[in-house]
């Protein structure tokens, strides 16, 4: 218990006596200080004492894509935590191939009794999508956010990176490098964030190397959101002469690795690779993945602070929060050969 103390008030930067008091529901202690110990529970794993929990002022819905990419995971806990904090008990619901659809979902969560949704890159990103199923939601009334894609025709707060800068810090790395012809492999265009990195894209090649944009087709790959998608669009873009290939997600830029080295080239003497979230773990694979950060912890609490204002009936604008991404340079990226 003596060790759990001095973990819980290194963790909040109070003294042990006052976690002690906290946690025995004393007198005497800050709302903030309070606070700040509760979050430091959370943030170690710590159970609260039953005295000291919060109830529950209501389920939150989070409705996710799969969870083998783990950034999803990771906005997903985000996420989790911040609604925590509020007093919110969230409820993930994962989509599957082959499993429950994000309107399936959805209708199991509103019956439930859901104070509100969060929605993760699902069919608001998809350009093909109908829109109408986000306004039936809102004539229920229930209040929801959407992060990573925006529709003008869907009246809520959105989250998003900024793609077009991602794509622009990437080219801008790669051309300050000597690379001259740089691909990029994406997922299916029919997505928003697809379509703004390809716009970053070809305007940072226009502006870093005079390639103009209607030239920029032949450095473009569609492919799927796996390693194996990103190893696929890998093959053609070198076979097209590529030096350096720009991946729309890590995963993508394991499997644009994977075939440089099947086809023979070494990462990064032959080919430089970026990658796109900066995942957990990303940092330790081999070599350590040059990516471009996704402000995650940013992203998943403005969410949850838009969501609430919805709820708590001071909506927020029904406009597009856009955050800004970070250049994270490390080992899969040199000199063009």
């Amino acid at each position: 218990m003596t060790a759990r103390l001095a973990d819980i008030a290194a963790q909040a930067r109070v003294s042990e006596a006052t976690v002690s008091r906290v946690l025995n529901g004393k007198p005497g202690v800050a709302a903030g200080t309070r606070e700040s110990v509760l979050a430091a529970l959370d943030v170690l794993g710590y159970e609260r004492p039953v005295r000291l929990r919060q109830r529950s002022a209501g389920l939150v819905g989070l409705i996710t894509p799969e969870l083998e990419n783990p950034i999803f995971p990771a906005l997903a806990q985000v996420i989790g935590q911040s609604l925590t904090r509020q007093g919110y008990t969230p409820v993930l619901a994962t989509q599957t191939p082959g499993g429950s659809t994000e309107d399936e979902l959805t209708e199991m969560l509103v019956d439930r009794g859901v104070s509100g949704i969060i929605f993760v890159s699902g069919l608001h990103a998809d350009t093909t999508a109908d829109m109408q199923r986000y306004e039936q939601l809102r004539g229920q009334g229930v209040p929801y956010v959407l992060v990573d894609g925006f529709s003008p025709k869907v009246q809520a707060p959105f989250i998003s990176p900024d793609d077009r800068a991602a794509m622009r810090l990437a080219v801008t790395h790669l051309a300050s490098l000597g690379h001259t012809r740089i691909g990029l492999a994406v997922g299916p265009k029919r997505f928003v964030p697809v379509l703004r990195k390809i716009e970053g894209f070809a305007t940072a090649m226009q502006e870093s190397l005079g390639v103009p944009p209607d030239a920029c087709d032949e450095f473009i790959q569609h492919s799927l959101y796996t390693l194996e998608g990103g190893q696929a669009a890998t093959v053609g873009l070198i076979g097209r002469g590529c030096t350096a290939i720009v991946c729309a997600s890590d995963m993508m830029a394991l499997g644009a690795i994977r075939a440089a080295r099947q086809l023979g080239r070494e990462v990064p003497h032959d080919v430089s690779v970026v990658g796109f979230d900066d995942s957990p773990l990303i940092a330790f694979t081999d070599p350590p993945l040059t990516t471009i950060r996704k402000p995650v912890t940013a992203m998943g609490q403005a969410a949850v602070r838009a969501l609430l204002e919805e709820i708590g009936g001071t909506p927020a604008p029904h406009s597009e929060f856009v955050f800004m991404p970070e250049l994270v340079v490390r080992g899969s990226t040199a000199s063009a050969p």
